[in-house]
């Protein structure tokens, strides 16, 4: 003899709401894996910029940031200057003052 109750059916509105809640996991999970697709196809690995060996840099200029260009290389100094350089020979082509 089993005294033990019946489970009762859920509800049909509990129902809904179960498969709603599931859908819209499933739904983030999608979109989820379509965003690290993207990021994955759209960075291309390996392929970086060829930078010359060295740069010589003027008597007494510290460099305090960088940046590169098509065919050039931009230093920026702690003096306000922009010194630029060839991307291929690492010679100087131009120096910039930054008025303040």
């Amino acid at each position: 003899m089993n005294d033990s109750p019946r489970p009762e059916a859920l509800p049909p509105n509990l129902k809904l709401l179960r498969v709603l809640v599931t859908l819209l996991l499933v739904t983030m999970i999608a979109g989820f894996l379509v965003i690290v697709a993207l990021f994955v196809i759209r960075m291309p690995g390996g392929g970086s910029l060829p930078l010359p060996e060295a740069l010589s840099m003027p008597e007494g200029a510290t460099a305090t940031a960088f940046t590169r260009g098509r065919d050039w290389v931009a230093v920026v100094t702690a003096d306000d200057r922009i010194l630029i350089f060839d991307a291929g020979t690492g010679a100087l082509r131009q120096t910039v003052r930054i008025e303040r």
